[in-house]
C-alpha cells in the first residue's frame, strides 16, 4: 500500500493545515482533490484514497478548518463559515498542489464536501470531473416525510445552540464535530432556504459548469437521498450527470451515510 505524503499548507489568513496525498499505483494523469463531510478528518478517507490509487487515480485529501491537522478549533474566539472554507482554505490547497506539480483534474466530496465541491469547482482551471458521494442539498423541501417535517426545527435550533455555547458540540449531539458558529449558520441557511450564501458571480459560474459529474447514492441513506442530490444538481445544470445507486449487498456494509468510508471498494469502482 502506497504511503500517504503529507503536504503543509498555510492559508492567506495564517491558518495552517495538512493535505494527505496518495499517489496512483501506476502512472496516471488523473488527480482527485477530495473534500470530507462535516466534522470528518481527512485521515478517515485514506481507505478511499488507497482504493482509488490502486485503480490508477492519485488522491489528495483536504482537511477542513477546525478538524484533524488544522491548527484551529472552533470556539467563541475562533469562528468561520463557508466563506473561509471556499475563498481561503481551498484556494490555498490548490495552490499548494500546483506548486508541487500536482494539478487537480477531478474534484469530489462526501456530504458537505460534495456541496462545497459544487460551489468551488469553477475556481479550478482545467477541472474535468466532479465526483459526489452521499451528497445532496440539505434543503428541507428536498426530503420526504418524516425528515421534511422536523428538519426546519433542526435548522433553527442548531445555530441557536452554537451561538449560545460558542460552537456546536457535534460529537455530543451525534452530528458533525466541534463546529464553528458561522459554519453551522451557513449550513442551516441552506437547509431553510435552499440557497447558498455565495457571490452572484460564483452562482453564475456554477450554472455554467460543463463537467462530467458522477454521483453515488446509497440506498438507505436518509441524510442524502436521491431527492436531495437532485436539488444539489440543480445548481450545476450544465454538467453531464451520471448516478449510481448502491445497495448494502454491493457495498458489503450498510448502505448508509458513513459505513462505506471503511469499506470503499464499491464506491471506488462506481466513481471510476
Amino acid at each position: 500500500m502506497t504511503p500517504a505524503l503529507t503536504l503543509q499548507v498555510t492559508a492567506s489568513d495564517g491558518h495552517r493545515f495538512e493535505l494527505l496525498h496518495v499517489a496512483a499505483a501506476t502512472a496516471s494523469p488523473r488527480h482527485l482533490l477530495w473534500l470530507p463531510a462535516l466534522g470528518v478528518s481527512a485521515r478517515h478517507y485514506l481507505p478511499l484514497a488507497h482504493a482509488l490509487a490502486q485503480r490508477g487515480c492519485s488522491v489528495t485529501l483536504h482537511e477542513w478548518r477546525g478538524h484533524g491537522s488544522s491548527k484551529l478549533r472552533a470556539s467563541r474566539r475562533q469562528d468561520w463559515g463557508f466563506a473561509q472554507l471556499l475563498a481561503t482554505d481551498l484556494p490555498a490547497a490548490v495552490a499548494c498542489l500546483n506548486a508541487h506539480g500536482m494539478p487537480v483534474d477531478t474534484l469530489g466530496g462526501h456530504s458537505l464536501g460534495g456541496q462545497l465541491a459544487c460551489c468551488f469547482a469553477s475556481q479550478i482551471p482545467g477541472l474535468q470531473r466532479l465526483w459526489l458521494v452521499a451528497a445532496g442539498s440539505p434543503h428541507w423541501a428536498s426530503f420526504r416525510p418524516p425528515q421534511r417535517y422536523w428538519l426546519p426545527l433542526a435548522y433553527t435550533l442548531l445555530p441557536g445552540l452554537a451561538c449560545l455555547l460558542g460552537h456546536l458540540p457535534g460529537r455530543r449531539l451525534g452530528f458533525g464535530g466541534r463546529e464553528a458558529r458561522r459554519l453551522v449558520a451557513d449550513w442551516a441557511r441552506v437547509g431553510r432556504t435552499g440557497r447558498y450564501r455565495i457571490p452572484a458571480q460564483v452562482q453564475q459560474d456554477m450554472a455554467g459548469l460543463d463537467l462530467g459529474c458522477i454521483a453515488v447514492c446509497l440506498e438507505d441513506d436518509w441524510m442524502a437521498p436521491a431527492s436531495s442530490l437532485k436539488a444539489l444538481r440543480a445548481w450545476i445544470p450544465g454538467c453531464r450527470h451520471q448516478t449510481a445507486m448502491l445497495t448494502a449487498a454491493q457495498l458489503g456494509v450498510a448502505a448508509n451515510h458513513f459505513a462505506w468510508i471503511r469499506h470503499p471498494a464499491a464506491i471506488a469502482e462506481a466513481l471510476l
